[in-house]
């Protein structure tokens, strides 16, 4: 009986001894870019991306997304550069490779170190961060200037196609 109170009495007090900032209950951490499609003809209305494939500049052969149809994405940005390019190519609706379409989206930025907890570590936040396509399928998109992505509950950027 003895023994049974006192592996208890030190069970309660090892998990006790626990502190919230020892869980990283944040994620993710970092956040991601968050893209909005919208109807070039109608800002208001979403408009679905067919067969929508998205990869980093110089990792062409392994594709964030492909081949699927979205009215938003969250792609990340590298944390150890001030800019990043992703490719972005959507073909039309029966997938025929004559109509493939490619926009070259640079985001660039400034990272800074947020530290948020002991459990968590550091997080990056985007400050100051700037849009610019090539003008392919990508009309138009706002906002240009974009103060800080410091969360990914909300689209940043919305694209007019």
């Amino acid at each position: 009986m003895k023994r049974s109170i006192l592996l208890l009495i030190l069970c309660t007090a090892i998990l006790s001894g626990c502190e919230k900032d020892d869980f990283c209950t944040k994620d993710p951490v970092t956040p991601k870019l968050v893209l909005r499609f919208y109807d070039a003809n109608d800002r208001d209305q979403l408009k679905k991306t067919e067969r929508l494939s998205i990869w980093a500049a110089g990792k062409d052969t392994i594709p964030t997304y492909r081949s699927v149809a979205l009215d938003s994405v969250a792609i990340p940005l590298n944390t150890t550069t001030i800019e990043t390019v992703y490719h972005l190519k959507i073909n039309d609706f029966d997938g025929n490779l004559a109509s493939n379409e490619t926009a070259t989206l640079t985001i660039q930025y400034t990272p800074e170190e947020e530290f948020v907890s002991r459990s968590c570590g550091f997080r990056i936040i985007f400050n100051n961060v700037r849009f610019s396509s090539d003008t392919s399928w990508i009309q138009d998109f706002t906002p240009a200037p974009l103060t800080t992505i410091d969360h990914q509950n909300t689209a940043h950027v919305q694209i007019f196609h």
